[in-house]
C-alpha cells in the first residue's frame, strides 16, 4: 500500500504543481458529472395590495389574540385569525390579519414583516386570492346519493 501510494505522488509530483490534487479529486476532467440546471423556480407574481394580510413564521404557540395584539399596534385589526392543528389545537405556523383601511395594511407590513413574535421571526405579506375549485366533470354540485352518506352518518 505504501509503494503504491509513493507512486502516485511520484507520479503526481511529475506533472506539475495540480498533478495530486487530479489524482484525487473526484470532479476531474474525465468526470461525466454534469450538475443540474441552475434555473430556478418560477415564483408566482406578487399579491395585489388590499387589507388582507397572511402572516407566516408563527410559532405553536401564538394565539388568535396574540396575533390580533401584535398587529393592533398598526392600525384597526378588523379581523385576525392563527390557523390551528384540530387534533393539538396549537398553530400550523401561519395566519391572516384583516385591517380596515389599505394604508393600515401597509403600516402592519412594514412593523411586522421580519419582526420577533413570540420568540419567532414571522413574514407579513398581502394575501392571495384562494385559487378556484375544480368542479365535477358536469359542472353541477354533487347530488346526494340515494343510498345515504358514503360511510355511515355524518
Amino acid at each position: 500500500m505504501a509503494m503504491a501510494m509513493r507512486a502516485i505522488a511520484a507520479a503526481a509530483a511529475a506533472a506539475g504543481p495540480n498533478g495530486m490534487r487530479r489524482s484525487f479529486s473526484v470532479f476531474s476532467s474525465t468526470s461525466s458529472f454534469v450538475p443540474p440546471p441552475t434555473n430556478q423556480a418560477e415564483r408566482p407574481p406578487p399579491a395585489e395590495p388590499s387589507p388582507n394580510l397572511f402572516v407566516s413564521g408563527l410559532s405553536k404557540r401564538t394565539t388568535t389574540e396574540g396575533l390580533r395584539e401584535a398587529f393592533a399596534k398598526f392600525g384597526q385589526v378588523v379581523h385576525a385569525r392563527v390557523v390551528t392543528d384540530r387534533v393539538s389545537g396549537y398553530s400550523k405556523g401561519f395566519g391572516f390579519v384583516r385591517y380596515a383601511t389599505l394604508e393600515e395594511a401597509v403600516e402592519g407590513i412594514k412593523g411586522m414583516d421580519g419582526k420577533f413574535l413570540d420568540g419567532w421571526v414571522i413574514f407579513a405579506e398581502y394575501a392571495r386570492a384562494r385559487p378556484p375549485l375544480p368542479e365535477n366533470n358536469s359542472g353541477a354540485p354533487p347530488s346526494p346519493s340515494p343510498y345515504g352518506p358514503p360511510y355511515g352518518r355524518q
